[in-house]
């Protein structure tokens, strides 16, 4: 969960002024700059798998598969987020010439934690769905195997799909089809210590 940095309210333009010469990142929402904590093994492990199977299934794609450092912003609200892996398939659209705040993406991927879960299922998955070109929205626990993914269906409601163990996640606006056993590689495996 990203927590309220003491600063006065921004103007978009400062807030990217501020975040594109700041170490650490933060997301805007109406004029509030919001810092983002850091993840546990666990998360880091999740959201590396998961940029590394999209990469690699979307290699022969028009699509595209990011890590947490691209912004993404929903146009109409003016909010500024950073998802966990996203995907933008054709041509990216970006807001200005430093290509670093996406406002196309296809599908968007967040790995839960304690601080962040409740966000990622109201506000932010809000946020998501009010960005037209979102067709899939991919939450992956850090508690255990299984994974909710929600796609959007032609009349604008979303459908929410369950996988555990075993099982394989379709993403079809993205045409990727990954099993979910390599989404949690070595996540649950116990570390040896030394």
């Amino acid at each position: 969960m990203a927590q309220k940095a003491p600063l006065a309210k921004l103007s978009p333009e400062e807030y990217l002024a501020l975040e594109r010469s700041s170490e650490v990142k933060h997301e805007y929402a109406g004029g509030e700059v919001f810092a983002m904590s850091g993840g546990t093994r666990e998360h880091s492990l999740i959201a590396a798998n998961v940029v590394g199977e999209l990469r690699s299934s979307l290699r022969a794609l028009p699509c595209e598969a990011h890590a947490s450092d691209l912004r993404i912003k929903n146009v109409t609200t003016g909010r500024y987020v950073y998802p966990d892996a996203s995907v933008v398939c054709g041509q990216p659209l970006f807001e200005d010439e430093h290509r670093d705040t996406l406002l196309n993406p296809t599908a968007v991927f967040e790995v839960l934690s304690d601080s962040s879960e409740s966000y990622d299922r109201g506000g932010k998955f809000a946020l998501y769905r009010g960005i037209p070109s979102i067709a899939d929205y991919v939450l992956l626990s850090q508690k255990q195997v299984e994974i909710e993914h929600f796609r959007r269906q032609p009349d604008g409601t979303w459908l929410l799909r369950v996988l555990g163990p075993g099982e394989r996640l379709l993403i079809a606006s993205i045409g990727c089809d990954l099993t979910v056993d390599e989404l949690y590689l070595k996540v649950f495996a116990r570390p040896t210590s030394g």
